[in-house]
């Protein structure tokens, strides 16, 4: 098994048991974590920052022998011939060249270059178990998603839960605060994770899964926190999966993932101050077409992934 020396700057605490080092490890490369100067590949998340430049109080011909003399005091001394390869993954709503990089991963669609592939987050939680990856974990929900699930209808049975709505959230920031507002007015609301009970430091420390919670409930408001082309979380697709009409607000390009007949996407009535939501929620009529609808029109693959990243890694030790 070959080894390939990884370095991590600016992504999130958890990133290390996260799927792209699940799925290296899937190509059969063992990964040793290491300093910055001494990676074949640095990756680098959305909290990413560049160092200032160092040493301007040296001439400029003196700058480098200052910066290796200090690395090689630290017992950082890269031996590499070649500077390491450098890829941009990021979960956020951040634009893929928001990062100097050499490879990026993100949400954005049509980016129009081979050194770019999307994968939205929401693709990071689903079960790829009959593709051969085995691993990965979506520990808030509960469970990771059935790809499988989300290609059949919903289903008539949410309209047998109570009449309710769930919320999950740590703040009431826009849109948020607007939409908990509206949907609020119109039906009954139940918000959980760390907004609503202050004693909830994070939502991993919350003493709950969403899954649990969701199969109380017939609606699940899950706005996304930002509009962008291919912005498209796991929000929805946990809430279908739990049973639950997800009532979202997402960029209209969503069509792109996830069949929009499948739930109700709020930020095409914000013009409207919301008033077609009544309408909707208080006809059996409309509601009963949501449960016939399947999220997925299509299955997703993680192969095309899997050959990003394993041209990546071989790049990155050839």
């Amino acid at each position: 098994m070959k080894t390939i020396k990884i370095s991590l700057a600016g992504t999130p605490h958890d990133y290390k048991q996260g799927l792209l080092p699940l799925i290296i490890e899937n190509l059969g490369y063992q990964i040793l974590w290491v300093k910055p100067a001494r990676c074949d590949l640095q990756i680098r998340g959305a909290f990413f920052r560049q160092e200032k430049k160092r040493y301007r109080w040296l001439p400029r011909s003196h700058r480098p022998i200052a910066s290796n003399l200090e690395l090689a005091v630290k017992g950082g001394w890269n031996h590499r011939s070649n500077p390491p390869l450098t890829l941009f993954h990021t979960a956020e709503n951040i634009r893929h060249d928001a990062v100097a990089a050499d490879y990026t991963i993100s949400f954005d669609l049509s980016v129009q270059s081979d050194r770019h592939f999307r994968f939205p987050y929401w693709m990071e939680m689903l079960d790829w178990s009959h593709e051969g990856l085995l691993g990965n974990q979506n520990l808030r929900f509960g469970k990771l998603l059935s790809i499988s699930r989300m290609m059949q209808p919903l289903g008539i049975d949410f309209l047998k839960r109570p009449r309710k709505v769930a919320m999950f959230s740590s703040h009431l920031r826009e849109p948020r605060a607007t939409l908990i507002k509206a949907v609020g007015s119109l039906i009954p609301l139940d918000g959980f994770g760390p907004y609503f009970d202050k004693s909830i430091l994070y939502h991993q420390q919350s003493g709950f899964n969403k899954v649990d919670v969701l199969k109380n409930f017939a609606f699940n408001l899950c706005p996304e926190n930002g509009l962008y082309p291919g912005y498209y979380t796991e929000k929805i697709p946990e809430a279908f999966v739990a049973g639950c009409l997800a009532l979202s607000w997402a960029d209209i390009n969503i069509c792109a993932d996830f069949n929009p007949k499948a739930f109700i996407n709020l930020e095409a009535m914000t013009w409207q101050d919301f008033e077609p939501l009544k309408d909707i929620l208080n006809s059996p009529t409309q509601l009963e077409a949501f449960a016939e609808q399947p999220l997925l029109l299509k299955p997703p693959s993680i192969e095309p992934l899997k050959d990003f990243v394993r041209e990546i890694v071989q790049q990155a030790l050839s």
